[in-house]
Order: C-alpha cells, then sequence, then structure tokens
C-alpha cells in the first residue's frame, strides 16, 4: 500500500480471527488507483485469517470511482475501471468470507462491490445505494452487470442496473444489496460480529472449494470478457 493511503485512508488491524479495514477518507471515499491498491492488499492479507470485514466512514460508504479521473480521458477512465473489476473480483473469488460494513451511501462501484461480498451490514437513514451509470452518462460495464444479476432480486435487477433507480436502504435490503439494516452507530461492531461468526463457523478448505463451486464459472467468464468490456466502456456517451 502506499503509505499515504495506508496510514490516513485505509487503515488495517486484526480482532481475532478477524482482519478489519476501515475506509475513511474523509470526504466520499471515491475509489482511485491508490485506494482500490490498498483495499486490495488489505484483501491479500485477509486471505491469510479466516475472514474480512471492510468498514465504510460514517454516512458514506463509496460513491464509487474517483470522478476526476473517469472523466480525465478514455484510457484512464478504461483504467481505474479495469483496477475496480479486478478488485471485485478479487473479493467475489476470496477464499475467506468477506463482510461490509455499509456506513451510508454506497453508489456505482461502491454499490457493484456489495454484490461482491458474502455479506452487507447496511446503515439506517437517509442513504442512497444502488446503480446511477445511466443517469449520470456511463454503461454499467458487462462485469458490474453480471455481478448484482447474481445478487440482486428480478423484480429490482432491471430498475437497478438498467433505469438508474437509487434505492434508500430498507429497499436495498428487499433489492439484495444488504442483508440487514441496523442503526449507523451499531454497522461496524455488527459487520464485525458477523465476520466472527462465519470466521468460527466455516471450515476454511470446504469454503475454499464451495467458493470455487458456486462463483468460479461466472468469474471465469467475466474475466476472459473483460478485455473488451473495458473497450466498450465510455464516458458521457
Amino acid at each position: 500500500m502506499s503509505d499515504q493511503v495506508s496510514e490516513s485512508t485505509v487503515s488495517v488491524s486484526t480482532e481475532g480471527d478477524v482482519v478489519v479495514v476501515r475506509l475513511d477518507d474523509g470526504k466520499a471515499n471515491a475509489l482511485s488507483h491508490e485506494i482500490i491498491d490498498a483495499l486490495s492488499a488489505a484483501l491479500d492479507e485477509g486471505a491469510s485469517a479466516k475472514a474480512v470485514a471492510i468498514i465504510g466512514r460514517e454516512g458514506k460508504f463509496s460513491a464509487g470511482f474517483d470522478l476526476s479521473v473517469m472523466t480525465s480521458g478514455p484510457q484512464q477512465a478504461r483504467d481505474l475501471l479495469e483496477a475496480g473489476a479486478n478488485l471485485a473480483m478479487q473479493a467475489y473469488l476470496s477464499p475467506v468470507p468477506v463482510v461490509f460494513g455499509v456506513t451510508g451511501h454506497a453508489l456505482a462501484m461502491g454499490a457493484i462491490l456489495c454484490s461482491a461480498v458474502d455479506y452487507r451490514v447496511g446503515a439506517e437513514g437517509p442513504y442512497k445505494l444502488g446503480l446511477n451509470e445511466v443517469g449520470i452518462g456511463m454503461p454499467v460495464p458487462r462485469f458490474a452487470v453480471e455481478l448484482v444479476r447474481d445478487r440482486l432480486t428480478p423484480t429490482w435487477f432491471t430498475r437497478s442496473a438498467q433505469h438508474g433507480e437509487v434505492l434508500d436502504p430498507t429497499q436495498a435490503l428487499a433489492a439484495g444489496y444488504l442483508d440487514e439494516v441496523v442503526p449507523l452507530a451499531e454497522v461496524p461492531g455488527r459487520a464485525i460480529e458477523v465476520a466472527s461468526g462465519l470466521a468460527e463457523r466455516v471450515h476454511p478448505g470446504p469454503f475454499r472449494l464451495t467458493r470455487t463451486n458456486i462463483r468460479g464459472a461466472l468469474a471465469q467468464r467475466v474475466t476472459a470478457e473483460l478485455h473488451q468490456d473495458l473497450s466498450e466502456f465510455s464516458v458521457g456517451g
């Protein structure tokens, strides 16, 4: 991890059998290359533990990609999109359970990442979750479509992915972006509690093999199509 990100934005600690990752850039937790690299390194570290919990900052989990990068040019946008796709697939195929503490807004890539992990504890409140890409001039890339299709209910899939409908936490729970909703102050503790329970309950070897059995085929297809997926992506089209 870069020193700037690891010390101030992405902090990593261990609580029992759980690697706890806290994401807080003091703003919207927008995903830059540096933050993505730091989260990827944290997931690598967590792979040698029994579970990972990733927790956002109060009121904001992640607003998605850093728009200053996404709008700086086609290649810059595709490079950041590729980094985000790789992070999502790393979480999706994690050999240990990954739990999110969704502490507020989770939009665009923030919501996509919510679709890639095992369990999502969301916060009650006036928060927005979902895919707003088509409303801000971006297509939903193919890898993201497949990840959210894998987790969202059919009733909400088109409304979210195609129509860009943004959800409140109660709707996000019904749709499949979240697994439970608790008061904001309880989100970090509850996310760690769920991760600790999973660490205690699942056996590492069978978990890894079952992960491959459940998610391997989709991950392989998404990865094989990623180059074409990136080549089709444009901003403001």
